[in-house]
């Protein structure tokens, strides 16, 4: 039970903000019928309930199948089996995903039916498939996972100059959408699974990557759908919206729909694994219960949520998109990343993801952390996509082929385990709640603003929404990168300076009246200011021997061989006071503007005032000192 307290409070602050959101909106700024209200806060219990359940039994059930699947594809001998177990996988997890269906009925809704909601389906499944075993082939030979995604993403930017931004919208949204509440748990629990197999040093960036890889199957598939059939443009005029006045009539005809929907998504890859299990694997019973308790949870979590997301959500997300357009078009914006910051939190794949990613690095990139750049990140995506809708001469891949191209460039300069994580964060941010509940709020603006096109405009949400993580999580490596190379070379340069300090104050004998020559290179001109800066913490007189080539040069400068633009300066204090003078000039050195070249310190002992033992000063050079002591 303390788990599923633990997954209730994690839900709780990620519902609770959203829900007090939408309905300040709904009851503050613009009129909303009161039935769409009430259906609105009896989903947000039943996304609620469903979510603390779901991800209880994905715990249970979803992961240890993950495992025992990664297992069986990791030990295979021969390359064929891989590729085929992982493209089955890949394939069954993905044909039955509920954010699938939602998103293949919408657009055959939008495009009146010219794209078969079944056929979508079908492609986007075989793309899916198709990455997961590339994803399992890189992980099992060592392949660099930004090399690979660098390949897939220079095909997707070349098809993408092929079609029409129809398909562009639609293929990039079906990359969103597979990455549901189902798929995300279960590739995951894969390529932890093949990771922790392979072992080795890259173990453990080799631990994500796997759902980023997989979102990249969809686009490329629908965009040959266009390609390969030669429609360059969707024709169809999209159906008229409508709401239902009832309040719990919408939700009991939608458990019907979403029950069997939620069976259907776990019924292909339940019996896979137990025909595995009864072959090969083998678990023992008390193994077994425990999944099969897990499945029923999922089974039921999974139904709740899908009812309160489709039944309540949606349509609150389409009626405010419609009036918040109508009454407040100026700020859209703003409400779009405020919507955005709170909306990807509500996603279970994120909650998911946040914990692996916590465990895999040891604490060392916190959930809290995470989450948070995801959050800004999903947040400049949503307000993005209402600029978009607002501005006609504005198009989509204005913002995706520079993100994805900058994100792909920085995955060159972060280390490895980010640009796995940053793919796979921008799969999981755009889960069921995008798909649900952001994609009806921007249809409904697309169908208020006369310029706009509800199947150009009211599609491509999704794909900004899984952009903007990657980029951002980028963005997050990189400047973790700069603050380990910071850090290193301070601890280099104190490590240097420790030994110098301890070579300057190495132990004497206690009966001499000890002292330290520091001996200072320095550009000429610049004496005194250093001077000024050794006697700012106790140092006396300094003597200062110039350049030969300089008027005041001497025999001593001479036999010295100093450049005449060098000064050196020799500073003779107690040895007390040696670290601190020298921690000082140190400090000095380090600065970008300073002109302290190189430093050394010498011990000397003082006989009737008179420096002496290992260094003399004879007459001549007393003759040099400009400073009295």
């Amino acid at each position: 039970m303390n788990l599923l307290q633990s997954k209730t409070k994690e839900v709780a602050q990620s519902i609770v903000p959203i829900v007090i959101f939408v309905g300040i909106l709904s009851m503050a700024f613009v009129r909303v019928d009161f039935p769409i209200v009430q259906r609105f806060f009896i989903a947000s219990i039943l996304v609620f309930v469903g979510l603390a359940i779901f991800l209880w039994g994905i715990d249970q059930a979803m992961e240890p199948i993950g495992y025992q699947m990664a297992h069986e594809i990791a030990t295979s001998k021969g390359l064929t089996k891989v590729i085929v177990l992982s493209f089955i996988l890949g394939y069954l997890v993905t044909i039955a995903e509920p954010d699938i269906l939602i998103l293949a009925n919408q657009v055959e809704s939008a495009s009146g039916g010219s794209l078969n909601a079944n056929f979508l389906v079908q492609m986007i499944s075989i793309g899916v498939g198709l990455m997961i075993a590339l994803g399992a082939v890189r992980i099992l030979s060592g392949f660099k996972y930004n090399m690979m995604m660098f390949a897939v993403y220079a095909i997707i930017f070349v098809l993408g100059m092929k079609v029409s931004e129809e398909f562009l919208a639609i293929s990039v949204d079906a990359s969103g959408a597979t990455t549901g509440a189902l798929t995300t748990p279960f590739v995951l629990a894969i390529s932890v699974g093949l990771s922790k197999i392979k072992g080795g040093k890259s173990s453990e960036e080799d631990s994500f990557g796997m759902v980023g890889a997989m979102s990249a199957g969809p686009i490329i598939a629908v965009m040959l759908i266009s390609i390969i059939s030669g429609q360059s443009h969707i024709h169809g005029e999209a159906e008229v919206f409508t709401t239902s006045n009832q309040v719990l009539a919408p939700f009991l005809t939608g458990f019907k729909e979403d029950f069997l929907e939620s069976i259907t998504a776990l019924l292909p890859i339940t019996v896979l694994f137990f025909v595995y299990n009864f072959v090969k694997f083998k678990m023992k019973r008390n193994e077994i219960i425990g999944i099969v308790r897990g499945l029923v949870y999922t089974l039921i979590g999974l139904t709740l949520f899908l009812v309160g997301a489709n039944t309540g959500f949606m349509d609150m997300g389409r009626v405010l998109g419609t009036n918040l357009a109508n009454e407040y078009l100026n700020i859209l914006p703003f409400i779009g990343l405020i919507l955005g910051m709170l909306v990807v939190l509500a996603e279970p794949a994120v909650l998911v993801l946040g914990q692996q990613v916590e465990d895999v690095t040891e604490g060392n990139i916190k959930n809290s952390t995470l989450r948070m750049t995801l959050s800004i990140g999903v947040g400049l995506a949503v307000a993005l996509s209402m600029i978009k809708i607002m501005v006609p001469s504005v198009r989509l891949w204005f913002f995706l082929l520079p993100g994805f191209a900058i994100a792909i460039a920085l995955s060159f300069f972060v280390d490895p385990i980010f640009v796995g994580i940053a793919f796979d964060s921008g799969g999981v941010a755009s889960g069921p709640m995008s798909a649900t509940f952001v994609m009806a709020f921007a249809q409904g603006v697309a169908d208020s603003i006369p310029t706009a096109d509800v199947l150009k405009d009211g599609f491509g949400i999704i794909a900004m929404i899984a952009m903007t993580p990657v980029l951002s999580i980028m963005i997050l490596g990189t400047i973790n990168k700069i603050q380990v190379l910071r850090t290193s070379s301070v601890e280099a340069t104190d490590t240097e300076h420790s030994e110098l300090l301890q070579l300057c104050t190495a132990d004497r004998e206690p009966d001499m009246d000890l002292h330290e020559l520091i001996y200072c290179v320095i550009n000429r001109g610049y004496s005194d200011e250093v001077i000024d800066l050794a006697r700012s913490v106790g140092a006396g007189g300094a003597t200062i021997l110039r350049g030969r080539d300089a008027r005041s040069g001497t025999w001593l400068s001479a036999s010295l061989d100093m450049e005449k633009e060098k000064e050196i300066i020799w500073l003779i204090v107690d040895s007390d006071l040696t670290k601190k003078v020298v921690r000082t000039l140190l400090d000095a050195s380090e600065k970008q503007d300073s002109h302290i070249l190189s430093i050394f310190a010498l011990p000397i002992t003082r006989v009737d005032g008179i420096p002496t033992n290992n260094l003399e000063l004879t007459e001549p050079l007393m003759k040099e000192k400009e400073i009295e002591a």
